[in-house]
């Protein structure tokens, strides 16, 4: 069998980090088995339909890396794959129902006739389920085509996945009950219904249900933010996907190998934008130098500072300190930009350290002194220096680290006296001299 799934999104508003995932299934789970993954527009709610919308969730999917076969841009053999353009091939299908005499007219709309019979289906993520249709209180017949003649969720959708060839279906539990009602209709059509996987849901750190306005849920906020589209995909996929190893970072083509819908977990997943970042700061680290100075381009320009031949070197100092590509402008500002603010609480530190102005008025002369200038022969000077005033290096080091670069934490000292060189640490030296 050659497996075909979907990922078939309303162009309502952005892509939210549920649908991302449902996608994301879906895509792994074709190209595990060598099969085709469509992407088809449902785009029948005219009302709330935007561009913007649509673009949003082509945007945030190209974004992700999740390429479909079959769709927009790519064509295929069972399109159109916008609802919207389907309405000939509904009506046909429509016609089928009513020749069998399994639809009836209800104040001018259309209902589905169900079989009153027990349905059961067997999911391959929830296992088996029942819904006994033989209680029309309980299950009335669903209406399938509107009074003004537009049809309803559940049939378009049925026969689009008929259409279209559709062999597994991956999507959200919250539609688990509504899989009974498709596969009557399969039933009623006279054709085998493709395999259902329903996945958890995913609930914010308390538990509650995840709403649009939540934290991590649009998609196209995670660029803005400073993620790598690696490292979101290896976030996603764990939400409700389990490797069944001590394992956790992954590329897309490491989860394409992996995936399996038996190690979907059936409990809700629950979101830890903390968890997100980590993931993050584990993919930054297995960038290239390259790779690193690409992604972060655009962050230290939007920030104003020049990006020039000292960019590689200062990328390494800080790449280990950062967790995104956003915080990058902020941790190697002090090595392009002069002009630097000094931070409040370790200033304060330094002016507690009677000795501190001294040392560093020294320091600054030993410094102009040193012909060959390394991160080596400057920390021995800071060594001499400190010896020479009777102090130990290491009560200089912390001044000399502030004076350098206005924070009490940051790059490796030796990295911040190769990349300034001698010029700008003698004159940084002396500028905070004056402060102090």
């Amino acid at each position: 069998m050659h497996v075909r799934t979907r990922f078939a999104p309303s162009p309502t508003g952005y892509l939210h980090v549920g649908g991302a995932r449902t996608a994301l299934f879906n895509y792994l789970f074709a190209r595990k088995h060598g099969g085709t993954f469509v992407l088809r527009v449902e785009d029948t709610d005219h009302a709330r339909n935007t561009d913007d919308a649509r673009a949003a969730i082509f945007d945030g999917m190209h974004w992700l890396g999740l390429d479909w076969d079959e769709g927009e841009g790519k064509g295929g053999d069972f399109g159109p794959y916008n609802q919207s353009e389907r309405n000939d091939i509904y009506d046909r299908w429509f016609e089928v129902l009513r020749q069998k005499d399994r639809v009836y007219r209800d104040d001018g709309a259309w209902r589905f006739r169900f079989e009153r019979k027990p349905v059961t289906m067997t999911d391959l993520v929830c296992g088996e389920v029942t819904i006994d249709y033989t209680n029309l209180e309980n299950t009335p017949d669903m209406v399938i085509r509107r009074s003004d003649g537009s049809y309803v969720f559940h049939f378009v959708n049925v026969v689009d996945d008929l259409e279209m060839k559709i062999t597994h279906v991956i999507r959200g539990e919250d539609h688990l009950m509504n899989t009974p009602k498709h596969l009557q209709l399969f039933e009623a059509f006279g054709v085998a219904p493709p395999q259902y996987a329903h996945i958890p849901l995913i609930l914010n750190p308390d538990g509650s249900k995840m709403s649009k306005r939540d934290v991590g849920a649009a998609v196209g906020d995670y660029p803005r933010q400073g993620f790598l589209p690696a490292a979101v995909v290896n976030f996603v996929a764990l939400l409700g996907w389990n490797p069944k190893t001590d394992e956790e970072i992954f590329t897309l083509s490491d989860l394409a190998e992996r995936f399996s819908l038996e190690n979907v977990n059936r409990s809700p997943a629950r979101f830890d934008f903390d968890k997100c970042t980590w993931l993050n700061q584990q993919h930054l680290a297995r960038l290239s130098p390259g790779e690193l100075a690409t992604a972060a381009t655009p962050f230290i320009r939007d920030a104003g500072l020049p990006v020039d031949d000292r960019l590689p070197a200062c990328l390494a100092a800080v790449r280990e300190k950062v967790r995104l590509l956003s915080e990058i402008p902020g941790a190697l500002a002090f090595l392009l930009n002069p002009e630097f603010e000094i931070e409040e609480e370790p200033l304060a530190k330094v002016r507690g350290n009677a000795a501190a102005k001294d040392l560093l008025t020294a320091l600054a002369v030993g410094f102009e002194g040193l012909a060959d200038w390394s991160a080596e022969n400057a920390k021995h000077a800071i060594g001499d220096t400190a010896q020479a005033h009777g102090a130990k290096a290491g009560q200089l080091m912390f001044p000399t680290r502030v004076a350098l670069s206005g924070k009490g934490g940051g790059p490796d000292l030796g990295d911040i006296l190769t990349i300034l060189g001698r010029d700008a640490c003698v004159s940084r030296l002396r500028r905070f001299v004056d402060l102090l």
